[in-house]
């Protein structure tokens, strides 16, 4: 598996509304760049998504796979992984944790981990996985707060 890379970032509000926003997939391609479609294929007992299939168009990089989803008990922390081999994508691993800061703020941090069916110089491997935290969380960031 190749190496993760972790960002993080500062948002105004709690837990729950932050985990709220991460869990809605279907609603990604409303506020996400590249996700242009977004459908939860099964769901646990609780009606939290466990299997989310997407299609992302970044340009250059166009995909469609699925990732299946596990949630702390307390939604601290979502993680996934990549159900079955993609055309871009031999694995993908990541996850969201969620710390309150106890001021109405929480620190949000994405770590990702992306094994890649093409060849890619690790320079610029890191380089892209940096561009695709940054702007997930900042458009996670956006999108929460703007309620």
């Amino acid at each position: 598996m190749a190496d993760s890379s972790s960002q993080s970032i500062v948002i105004n509000a709690d837990p729950a509304r932050i985990a709220e926003v991460i869990c809605d997939y279907p609603s990604y391609p409303r506020w996400t760049q590249a996700i242009k479609a977004a459908e939860v294929l099964e769901e646990y007992e609780d009606g939290y998504p466990a299997t989310v299939r997407f299609v992302i168009d970044a340009g250059i990089v166009q995909d469609e796979y699925t990732l299946h989803y596990d949630y702390a008990e307390d939604i601290s922390r979502i993680e996934w992984h990549l159900v079955a081999p993609s055309k871009m994508q031999k694995a993908q691993d990541g996850s969201y944790d969620i710390t309150d800061n106890g001021d109405g703020t929480c620190t949000v941090t994405y770590t990702l981990s992306v094994d890649l069916s093409i060849g890619m110089l690790g320079m610029f491997k890191k380089k892209a996985e940096k561009a695709i935290m940054d702007t997930a969380l900042k458009e996670l960031k956006k999108q929460v707060e703007a309620a």
